[in-house]
């Protein structure tokens, strides 16, 4: 008899252990019901009850289960998923695009403009008759 309280002893602390990990794990719009710290101390004070509890009404269904497109969400459709990473984004490459093409005509209009204003300065240069200097005596 005593063997089988410790291995309930055993099997209560394990499960509250993965509850601990689940629940600390579980990302902000997983965690349902109650506040993430309440989850906490729930299964810290109460283990067996607790832990049962948060794997139950806790934490949202897991994605290998059956989830409609409602969700978990409280009745909104569910949001489009957004991409891995910014270059999977089509929104972002395209103001990417944009944004280096603004900036490609930009440096092109200030080359431009320096060009103009060189040959400009060369021009001059080449109207005006050349000056002499005077020499300092000594």
């Amino acid at each position: 008899m005593a063997r089988l309280y410790i291995l309930l002893f055993l099997v209560q602390i394990v499960l509250a252990v993965c509850a601990l990990i689940s629940c600390l794990s579980a990302e902000d719009d997983d965690v349902r019901h109650l506040p993430r710290i309440a989850w906490v101390l729930i299964i810290l004070f109460f283990p067996l009850v607790g832990s049962i509890a948060w794997f139950l009404a806790g934490r949202a269904p897991t994605p290998g289960g059956i989830r409609s497109q409602w969700g978990s969400s409280g009745g909104r459709p569910a949001e489009r998923p957004r991409p891995a990473a910014p270059d999977d984004d089509p929104e972002f490459l395209r103001s990417i695009e944009e944004r280096s093409r603004q900036e490609d005509q930009e440096l092109f209009r200030r080359w431009e403009e320096d060009l103009r204003r060189r040959e400009d300065d060369l021009r001059r240069r080449d109207s005006d008759p050349p000056r002499e200097e005077p020499r300092p005596e000594v």
